[in-house]
């Protein structure tokens, strides 16, 4: 019995159209993740694959090259607050208090004092500073780097502590790639990637993908294959990745496990030995069973075990180490080969002590197991005629296309290509576009994610846009300067779940994942107490002991009267932050109930919820048909 693992490491560009880091998330994994995850692995005997993206391989070549000066935040977080403008410190803020309360701040005692003020005296912000960044400094960092030791000891801070601190780290990060070449050359890892900026491959080929994968989406207009980008995606990745290890790879974990025939046939001409994608791919294919290796025109593909993976990345984080990763192994089914692919970065910001405990009960139980998907090669193979396009999410295209927001996005990247059709493209044009197609974008557009950071991530993608014009001296379209974010047209919508969910009743969107699946209804629709109501959306969904409910709303002076069955009902959790979400124990609740909420102001009822249809909720509901995380 083999296990092969997948940890994927990606961040995506958050260098805007000057050359600048417009965000700083990538240098804060590489000092907490990048590192660590592949040490940790070598030193406890697991083999794995690390799968690094290009477009974080050059970001992260670009601090080493550049430092601190070219990220935005970093030249905002190094100066002493009586030098900072009112912007500046309003984004101070907003990024220092954006880690997950419980796992990375509660830790620090002076870090949660802070983290709950909505001011700061100068000396606070300092110390608020401070506490952010030892926050995210790894394992390797805290046991290892004197300075780190000796700050983390401290409860208050000054500001020659940051410049001490920020030597410290950048002189961190040129051991990171180095180490991923050298254990891959001891063949205790292996090093995958993606095409360059990490793009749905097949949507730039054909659009009508989308609609293979759901018959029912709506297409962005005025679509056209983008197939030269697809190649240039593809031949950047490569080159890159020679760059970095001396070879080029022997597989790829296509962005978002986002695969349809051409994109595959295109990977094999490249030469690749292997792809991997999610197995519900397989079973809209007519397989059955990913628990092997398949052959596809020449290609070696794997498919995920997504149960297993996703009980990694949204589900183990709630249980002690050793039980999660005994668990872990109990449901490891006795089959020769079993993939586990996902995020190697961000679940651990929610993972206590960022995830190492469980990490080595896991590898611990399993190192014996464990292999590379190249030593997979030698497995005997299954032939596989035909591949159904899809994602590892719903096996569809649904989070990249289809909604108002993401349509728009596209149809502006489509405009865009026609306007300069006639004209001869730069580097720096190909560049942009290069960038501009990355899958990010279209993930955070629209309905289904939110991120506080969605008007940065849209300035970002439009920038892209704008530049291409202005370095062809073309007027910029009007279009292209109006945020796409919030820009949609209100319409009812209603969701039923997916699937089970597990979220930290915080009063915030803890992870990118939380409430996905969950039941959605947008109250923004004609039949509202209100034209513009205080609550503007209701999600709903359940895990294994809890219900849970969440409201987005427009202004936070508010009360709610919750009813169960018409009858008045107390939460089991409840916080009230950028959101309302609450918690209830379903041993509590029948297994058939509607909710219905008042929203009150000063005593007065100004909304009822939901407005325009009754929310009846069923516990236990059956989600095999569309479970996929």
């Amino acid at each position: 019995m083999k296990v092969a693992f997948l940890w994927h490491m990606h961040q995506p560009s958050y260098i805007d159209a000057q050359g600048r880091f417009f965000m700083p998330w990538v240098f804060l994994h590489a000092i907490k993740d990048y590192y660590d995850m592949p040490k940790l692995s070598a030193e406890r005997g697991m083999k794995a694959a690390f799968n690094l993206t290009p477009v974080l391989m050059v970001q992260l070549q670009k601090y080493i090259d550049e430092g601190w000066q070219s990220d935005r935040f970093l030249r905002a977080w190094i100066k002493e607050p009586s030098q900072l403008s009112n912007a500046e410190r309003e984004e101070l803020v907003k990024v220092c208090k954006s880690p997950p309360f419980e796992t990375m701040v509660a830790p620090f005692p002076r870090y949660a004092e802070l983290y709950t003020q909505n001011s700061y005296t100068d000396q606070e912000l300092v110390d608020l500073e401070l506490s952010f960044m030892l926050a995210w400094c790894g394992k390797s960092l805290r046991d290892e780097n004197a300075t780190v030791q000796e700050l983390m000891q401290k409860g208050s801070f000054t500001p020659k502590d940051k410049e001490a601190l920020l030597h410290e780290l950048f002189a961190f990060l040129p051991s990171i790639l180095p180490l991923y070449k050298e254990l891959q050359q001891k063949g205790l890892i292996e090093v995958s990637t993606t095409p360059y900026t990490h793009p749905i491959l097949p949507l730039l080929l054909d659009m009508r993908n989308a609609r293979k994968a759901d018959p029912s989406i709506p297409l962005p207009q005025g679509f056209t294959s983008l197939k030269e980008d697809a190649l240039s995606h593809i031949r950047r990745a490569i080159e890159l990745y020679e760059e970095h290890f001396g070879a080029p790879p022997q597989g790829f974990w296509p962005a978002e496990g986002a695969v349809d025939e051409e994109s595959l046939e295109l990977y094999k001409e490249a030469g690749l030995s292997w792809a991997a994608t999610d197995e519900d791919i397989l079973k809209k294919s007519g397989g059955a069973d990913p628990y092997g290796r398949y052959d596809f025109k020449g290609l070696s593909l794997f498919f995920r075990d997504h149960t297993l993976s996703d009980l990694i990345g949204f589900h183990y984080k709630h249980l002690p180490a050793k039980e999660a990763a005994e668990d872990f192994a109990l449901r490891l089914r006795q089959r020769p080969f079993t993939a586990v692919i996902l995020d190697g970065e961000n679940p651990w910001e929610y993972y206590p002590n960022n995830g190492v405990e469980f990490l080595e009960e896991l590898y611990a139980n399993l190192n014996n197991h464990s292999c590379t998907f190249s030593e997979a090669l030698s497995l005997e193979s299954r032939p596989l005629a035909h591949i159904e396009p899809g994602s590892w999410i719903y096996a569809n295209f649904d989070t990249w296309v289809g909604d108002e927001e993401k349509n728009r996005a596209w149809e502006l990247l489509y405009q865009t290509k026609r306007d300069t059709r006639h004209h001869t493209l730069t580097p720096t044009i190909t560049e942009h576009f290069l960038q501009a197609e990355a899958s990010d974008w279209f993930w955070w557009y629209g309905e289904g994610h939110y991120s506080r950071f969605a008007r940065e991530f849209d300035t970002l993608f439009r920038d892209h846009l704008i530049a291409i014009y202005r370095e062809l001296s073309l007027p910029v379209p009007t279009d292209l300067l109006v945020p796409i974010v919030g820009s949609h047209h209100i319409r009812s919508l209603y969701n039923a779940p997916q699937n089970p969910i597990d979220v930290v009743v915080d009063g915030y969107v803890t992870s990118f994942f939380e409430w996905l699946g969950s039941g959605y209804i947008d109250e923004r629709i004609q039949g509202s107490m209100q034209n513009t109501p205080i609550v503007t959306k209701v999600y709903w969904g359940e895990n294994d002991e809890l219900f849970f409910l969440r409201l987005d709303y427009t202004e936070g002076d508010f009360d709610i009267h919750l009813f169960i069955d018409d009858e008045p009902f107390e939460a089991y959790r409840f916080a009230k932050a950028q959101i309302l979400e609450l918690s209830i124990e379903k041993s509590r609740l029948p297994k058939h109930f509607e909710i219905r909420i008042e929203i009150l102001q000063k005593g007065t009822i100004m909304q009822i919820v939901p407005s325009s249809t009754r929310l009846f909720v069923e516990l236990d509901a059956d989600y095999s048909a569309n479970w996929f995380v």
